[in-house]
């Protein structure tokens, strides 16, 4: 069996700089390896949008775990499970080391504490995905209270999964693994990029308009040919930028749209995140490769 390699995860809300600061740890190491943990840069094409490494950091640093799946594809947590376990077995093999960088918090938590995840009941699924979003909360919510306490009232792919799980496996979601409020010591040290709310909301602002003016209503435009699945349909950007293609509201009101839900999206990663005692936080004050890389090698030369 492969022995796993070091592993140091670079956390943080989206436009933090965790990218950034990967890149610059990568290039000063040069045994380093990078695993996206982001549920939408797992699509091909989905590059503008999700901030996926460019082809020139790709060539710079190999990275894991990106353009897995066309968009029309579904994706699950078990999906990536299973890609990010393929990629430390790579790493490992090469003799290197791993930094997973990214913000989806459910990703990371099943990466790093290895969660034990149920099976799937897609017929169930099938049953359960013409109801309301509210619905499904309030079935959620008679079914396993302890699960419908750390899911949102909107998040409909959540609630969806709860359900399935529980009515599928006939035991409550919140009963499968030690559940996401267990933090026990699995060796990955995780290093977190924390700015003040209002500077993270001027950067959020400043990455949609260099999204924009980068193509990013083409890139939409041009995948929504083939269509997207309900999952990848819900990135954040493409949602927006798929209502203006359809004429539903208009492209400022889109861009505006994005920066919103985008700001709100970085508060609860924030929240997500802040809930782990494990993380040794990082106050940036102006640069986050000066004051960030140089403790995520100091992390990783320890691991």
């Amino acid at each position: 069996m492969i022995r796993r390699p070091p592993r140091v995860a670079v956390i943080g809300s989206t436009a933090s700089g965790k990218s950034s600061v990967a890149m610059a740890v990568a290039a000063e190491l040069g045994d380093v390896e990078l695993i996206s943990v982001d549920s939408m840069q797992v699509y091909r094409g989905m590059d503008i949008g999700t901030a996926k490494p460019s082809t020139q950091d790709q060539s710079a640093a190999r990275h894991y775990c990106i353009n897995l799946v066309e968009p029309t594809a579904e994706f699950t947590v078990a999906e990536f499970k299973w890609a990010h376990a393929a990629a430390l077995d790579d790493i490992a093999a090469g003799a290197q080391r791993a930094l997973l960088v990214g913000g989806t918090g459910l990703y990371h938590r099943v990466v790093v504490d290895d969660f034990d995840l149920p099976g799937e009941w897609p017929e169930v699924r099938a049953g359960l995905d013409h109801h309301e979003t509210n619905t499904l909360y309030q079935r959620l919510r008679e079914l396993d209270l302890k699960a419908i306490e750390k899911i949102e009232p909107e998040n409909r792919r959540r609630l969806l999964r709860a359900l399935e799980v529980t009515i599928g496996s006939g035991r409550p979601f919140s009963s499968f693994g030690p559940g996401v409020d267990h933090y026990p010591d699995t060796g990955v040290a995780q290093v977190g990029l924390r700015w003040p709310r209002p500077v993270i909301s001027q950067r959020i602002e400043a990455r949609v308009h260099a999204m924009i003016d980068a193509g990013l209503v083409a890139e939409v435009a041009a995948l929504s040919e083939a269509g997207f699945s309900k999952t990848s349909a819900q990135a954040l950007g493409y949602k927006e930028i798929l209502q203006h293609l359809r004429g539903e509201i208009s492209h400022d009101e889109a861009v505006e749209l994005v920066i919103t839900r985008t700001r709100q999206f970085a508060v609860r990663q924030e929240r997500w995140f802040r809930r782990d005692p494990r993380v040794r936080w990082i106050d940036i004050e102006s640069d986050p490769v000066a004051e960030v890389a140089p403790i995520v090698i100091e992390e990783l030369q320890r691991a």
